[in-house]
């Protein structure tokens, strides 16, 4: 009979296996939580995200918090309320954050709201939607408790007048690892986070390219393109030009490749190949990165070109920065 008990028990552990996907967890088993973010300013963002990991907070948690922070930097010009304006002067954000069930929001081209990462999260919580944009957005916002404040610092407002002189509009590869203050640092906070419970967020958000067209959007918003999470395989997000994220479907494409058993740094690699396939002249004077974690914790990276860095936190690895690899052997200016 005992014997009959332990068959049926592990028949029906397997039927569950079979339906998660031929995983089961071992009781009291749970992976190393761990949260990676993209280019030198991932490093505090990762400590806020790491404060809530390391005590068993939640991965939504904490890639809100971690999100948070470059998003309050006045010395950060490439995210959150110091960023730069687009060509009439008016500073506008994009954000969205997903869980790894799938759950997800965004906001795009907000003005006036200093946490578009909050925001996001709000859409995906208190509506029916994914991404709310524009004045809609900023109107949705303020319905939702968020105040109401100018975003153009005084730096942005010079360095946009003295960009009016010329108005030449030519994106920088790897210029968010500018100095502070240079007119040319501009990119796209993506993290991801894997919690002591096995699931898996991220978040992203960015002020977009710099003295770009009055109402233009990348990839940062559009789940699948700048952000893409699931539970089941892994996370990705991308940085660099997002139009060629929003061309190729790419942190989504990511993921698939991870679903079908391929590392994270390979599925970025993959990722990156199909991207210079689609426009491989165009690859030669633009950035376009990947950065990808798997269920297990594993990270990997890849970029177009030399100069791309990403951040790692855990419990035995703190503030790591690393460089990743790229297809073009030289880094570009």
């Amino acid at each position: 009979m005992t014997a009959r008990r332990t068959f049926l028990k592990t028949s029906m552990m397997g039927a569950t296996a079979f339906a998660l996907g031929g995983k089961v967890a071992a009781k009291g088993a749970s992976p190393a939580a761990r949260v990676v973010s993209t280019w030198d300013f991932g490093v505090p963002a990762n400590q806020a995200a790491w404060a809530v990991l390391s005590v068993g907070g939640r991965a939504l948690d904490a890639v809100e918090a971690g999100a948070r922070v470059p998003e309050s930097d006045l010395k950060n010009h490439s995210v959150g309320r110091a960023g730069y304006p687009d060509r009439d002067g008016h500073v506008s954000l994009d954000a969205s954050i997903m869980d790894g069930d799938g759950r997800c929001g965004a906001v795009a081209a907000i003005e006036d709201i200093a946490h578009p990462i909050s925001v996001a999260r709000a859409v995906m919580e208190k509506s029916p939607h994914v991404l709310i944009v524009g004045a809609g957005a900023q109107q949705f916002a303020l319905q939702n408790g968020f105040e109401k404040t100018s975003l153009l610092t005084d730096n942005a407002r010079q360095t946009w007048r003295e960009w009016l002189k010329s108005s030449r509009y030519q994106p920088q590869i790897n210029a968010e690892r500018g100095q502070p203050g240079d007119a040319r640092n501009h990119d796209t906070l993506g993290i991801l986070a894997l919690d002591a419970n096995g699931l898996l967020a991220g978040a992203c958000t960015t002020s977009g390219m710099a003295f770009k067209l009055h109402g233009r959007v990348g990839d940062s918003p559009i789940i699948g393109a700048g952000l893409y999470v699931d539970n089941e395989v892994g996370a990705a997000t991308a940085s660099g030009v997002g139009e060629e994220m929003l061309r190729n479907a790419a942190s989504f494409l990511v993921v698939e490749f991870m679903r079908q058993g391929h590392p994270p740094a390979q599925a970025c690699r993959m990722a990156i190949a199909r991207v210079v396939h689609k426009r491989p002249e165009a690859s030669k004077h633009l950035q376009v990165c990947f950065l990808a974690m798997n269920k297990d914790g594993e990270v990997g990276a890849y970029a177009f070109h030399k100069g791309f860095v990403y951040a790692v936190c855990d419990a035995q690895k703190q503030d790591a920065l690393l460089d990743a690899k790229s297809i073009y052997a030289s880094e570009q200016k």
